[in-house]
């Protein structure tokens, strides 16, 4: 390990040395500024006049219903509302009733004005948050006041205490209520919205009956069944118009049998026709019969046709017979008239029939006319069935998002008044006062211990700035260092101090006088911090 150079260890002995002779030269001016230091800021804490703080500690409760329940409307950010609640509180229409209720900041030596008198008491509230450590929210706040009386303290901090639990639920309840009016009027604007909405839907199904895409399969279905009809009816015009013919050629042969008398000879040639059509018409009505019933108009009309054939067949083969019984004398009278009534009659049936036939063949044809044009009507409303769906999805689009926007509207204003009626229950987030402002039995300021503290402080800086102020100003060598400094040669020898006896004893003196000082200063220190811990 190296050795410390002497000239180091020259060094730290010269200063120490330079310091022990300072304080034995000026002890006295550093302790005396360090008494008078002190007791300047000790009796200060004395002479200022005394504030007594008051506080009381304010829970946050949480709302006693479960959120998933009744869902709050209002801000949930604690702190944002707080601030607001204070910035009202501190109003200069809030602190003036205070302060005129209690008589605040009156009967000094000089008068404030209100203003003044306002800001004096911002001054002297203090509002402090706590916050759980786990996640940081605000669960109270303590607030405080200060004052030259302990009672008024106490008073204006259970006022002050009063009035952020008032002014809490009054915000909460006027903040939930407008949320309740803003969304009621929401609502009325999208019902109002809805309304026009099903009113255009409405007018749009008006004029389309019939067009509309949920009418398609109801139109498809009416058009497949006038088909149908079409198709019978078709098939019905085709067999009546049959039949007209038939008629029309029965009718064409018993004219030519009336008016030629020899055409009677070919009775027997047209019983074969007969037959076939009798064969005919016996077939039609097996046709009909497998798919109607026995009371079909139809099926009735085919036997009404069928018995008049056979009816015709019985006529045609009777007179048949009786020609072949007077074969001889028809043979010989050419000019005799061959009429016969029973002939005749059946001419009047067949004209009948052929009257009814032609009715019917109208009635059938004006019916297919009729069914052909609502077939092609309902063709039509199917044609137009895609753009009456993009027209309607127009449409609806615009009255679903009213509906959608209707009901979330309508749901959350329930929620709202539900929230609001929360809310008026005092069931919300609420402050509660846990303990009642303290009244306090020391004065928060001025804190006695921490002035003979400060004062301390002072009274050394203001002792030590004094001895060196001295210092620096005095230009007398104290030591043999200090001459051999500014002595150009080295010192071969020097002459130690010489004292005499009076010397000694004023040395003796002096330095007992130091301890005395050191000993009162130390003690008056002492003495007075002691004082003011007991009656602080």
């Amino acid at each position: 390990m190296p050795s410390t150079k002497p000239e180091d260890q020259e060094s730290k002995g010269f200063a120490i040395a330079r310091y022990t002779d300072i304080v034995r030269r000026r002890h006295l001016q550093f302790l005396i500024p360090l008494l008078l230091g002190w007791l300047v800021v000790w009796g200060a804490s004395w002479v200022l006049p005394a504030r007594y703080k008051s506080g009381t500690l304010i829970l946050v409760e949480q709302p006693t219903m479960p959120k998933n329940y009744v869902i709050p409307n209002i801000n949930d950010d604690l702190q944002d509302r707080l601030q607001s609640i204070t910035q009202q509180i501190l109003s200069r229409t809030r602190l003036m009733l205070i302060i005129d209720r209690f008589k605040l900041y009156s009967g000094g030596r000089y008068e404030l004005t209100p203003g003044e008198r306002v800001d004096q008491m911002r001054k002297d509230i203090d509002i402090e948050l706590v916050r759980d450590p786990h996640d940081a929210q605000i669960s109270a706040f303590n607030i405080y006041y200060s004052a030259s009386n302990p009672r008024i303290a106490q008073q204006v901090t259970g006022e002050l205490t009063n009035l952020f639990i008032n002014a809490n639920l009054q915000v909460r309840q006027q903040e939930s209520e407008d949320t309740t009016k803003f969304l009621e009027s929401q609502l009325e604007n999208a019902r109002t919205s809805l309304s026009d909405q099903e009113a255009k839907v409405r007018e749009f199904e008006g004029e389309h009956i019939g067009e509309l895409p949920d009418q398609q399969a109801s139109n498809l279905q009416i058009l497949s069944g006038l088909q149908s009809q079409l198709t019978s009816e078709q098939d019905a015009l085709n067999t009546a118009q049959q039949q007209h013919v038939y008629l029309e050629t029965l009718i064409n042969q018993y004219r030519a049998l009336e008016e030629t008398p020899r055409a009677s000879a070919n009775i027997p040639t047209r019983l074969p026709a007969i037959d076939e059509e009798l064969n005919k018409l016996r077939a039609q009505l097996i046709d009909l019969k497998s798919r109607y019933t026995d009371q079909y108009p139809d099926v009735q009309k085919v036997k009404e046709e069928i018995a008049t054939t056979e009816k015709m067949r019985d006529s045609l083969v009777a007179e048949l017979g009786k020609k072949s019984e007077a074969g001889a004398s028809s043979n010989g009278s050419e000019s005799q008239d061959f009429s016969n009534p029973a002939q005749s009659a059946t001419m009047l049936q067949l004209q009948g029939q052929l009257k009814e036939n032609q009715a019917e063949i109208a009635n059938r044809e004006h019916t297919i006319t009729s069914l052909k044009a609502q077939i092609d009507d309902y063709q039509l409303r199917l044609n137009q069935e895609p753009l009456r769906q993009q027209q309607l999805a127009d449409l609806t689009r615009g009255y679903d998002q009213s509906k959608a926007n209707y009901d979330d509207l309508l749901k959350k204003k329930n929620e709202s008044q539900m929230a609001t009626s929360m809310e008026k229950l005092q069931e919300g987030e609420r402050f509660i006062m846990l303990d009642p402002p303290s009244l306090p039995v020391k004065p928060d300021f001025p804190n006695r211990l921490k002035f003979c503290g400060m004062g301390l402080g002072v009274g050394l800086a203001l002792g030590l700035i004094v001895v060196g102020g001295l210092e620096f100003m005095d230009d007398r060598l104290h030591s043999e260092d200090e001459i051999a400094e500014l002595l150009p040669v080295e010192v071969i020898a020097d002459i130690p101090e010489i004292l005499t006896p009076q010397d000694e004893r004023r040395n003796k003196r002096r330095m007992l006088l130091g301890m005395v000082v050191a000993v009162l200063v130390f003690g008056i220190i002492a003495a007075g911090s002691a004082f003011s811990y007991l009656h602080s």
